[in-house]
């Protein structure tokens, strides 16, 4: 760490149990996941982090810098007394996907949970903007599609069918791509910002967590 001092909501539910590192979309206040991840997931522990520069956590942003963060949350996750280290999920949202897939390449996880996840920005900025040359541009790639081949983590990809943000090809292509056992659920009428209000959203990732 280079002494930037960072934030993150502990919800501990007991000695042992399922530990889920949560990384947000772009700028999202996490604390909203309070009520929502105590509610949906009895039984399971949560650390909902704020990326450097949001919420309670000081610092800029950067991929380099969310992707470190996001590893020595993860060290930092493991040596709490109560956390089975071998029962730790990665969670990434939109954004997060860019810091959860990083993560699973370089520490041991239980599995991945993405959320409207894409396969690099750079793809996704040629979407928006095919005549510039977006990919010599981009200054954060967060390039998750180059990780996945060779991942074996088990993941759970989760597509809003009407995702107006990020279409849900690159979802697509970065769930094709994944070299680890998964699970896909497209999410039929779910747009990016209210994919969690679909009844099967909530169903789906207890599911994977209880295995």
């Amino acid at each position: 760490m280079d002494g930037t001092r960072l934030h993150a909501w502990y919800l501990k539910s007991g000695s042992g149990s399922d530990l889920v590192l949560y990384f947000g979309g772009n700028a999202e206040e996490v604390s909203w996941m309070l009520d929502a991840a105590t509610a949906e997931t009895p039984g399971t522990s949560w650390l909902l982090t704020d990326y450097r520069g949001y919420g309670a956590s000081g610092g800029k942003p950067s991929a380099k810098a969310l992707i470190a963060d996001g590893q020595a949350w993860y060290d930092y996750a493991v040596r709490l007394p109560d956390v089975d280290a071998k029962r730790v999920f990665a969670f990434g949202r939109s954004l997060g996907g860019g810091v959860a897939v990083p993560l699973a390449a370089e520490r041991r996880l239980a599995g991945v949970i993405l959320v409207t996840p894409f396969d690099g920005l750079a793809a996704v900025a040629q979407h928006y903007y095919p005549y510039l040359p977006v990919k010599w541009m981009l200054r954060h790639r967060f390039d998750s599609i180059a990780l996945a081949p060779r991942q074996k983590v088990p993941m759970l990809c989760l597509v809003a069918a009407r995702d107006e943000v990020i279409p849900p090809i690159h979802a697509e292509r970065l769930y094709d791509a994944w070299g680890g056992p998964k699970r896909k659920l497209v999410l039929a009428g779910a747009q990016h910002n209210d994919i969690d209000a679909a009844p099967a959203f909530w169903r789906a990732i207890r599911s994977f967590l209880s295995g």
